[in-house]
C-alpha cells in the first residue's frame, strides 16, 4: 500500500463452484491505483493475472467493471454502494 496513491492485494487463495479450476485467482493481485487530475480523481484498477485463458474471465471482467464503474462510483458520489448492479 502507498497511501494516497495505490492499493494492492495479493490473493492467496480463492474457491469458485463455477470453473474447472476453482482456485484461478490464486496468486493475482487486485490494484487500485489512484491519482489527481485536475480537479478529479483518477481510478485505475487491474486484476493482474486476470487472462482471457481463465474460465472465468468474462463474468469476472463484466463483475469488475459493474463494481468500479456503478457500486463504487455510486458509494463514492453518494456514501451508498450498489449492491444489485447486475441485475
Amino acid at each position: 500500500m502507498v497511501p494516497d496513491k495505490k492499493v494492492v492485494w495479493l490473493v492467496e487463495d480463492n474457491y469458485f463452484k463455477f470453473t474447472k479450476d476453482p482456485k484461478e485467482w490464486t496468486g493475482n493481485k487486485i490494484v487500485f491505483e489512484i491519482a489527481e487530475q485536475g480537479d478529479k480523481t483518477k481510478l485505475v484498477f487491474t486484476q493482474v493475472g486476470l487472462t482471457p485463458d481463465y474460465e472465468c474471465y468474462e463474468v469476472c471482467r463484466d463483475a469488475w467493471t459493474g463494481f468500479v464503474q456503478k457500486s463504487l462510483q455510486s458509494l463514492i458520489n453518494t456514501g451508498k454502494g450498489q449492491l444489485h448492479w447486475y441485475k
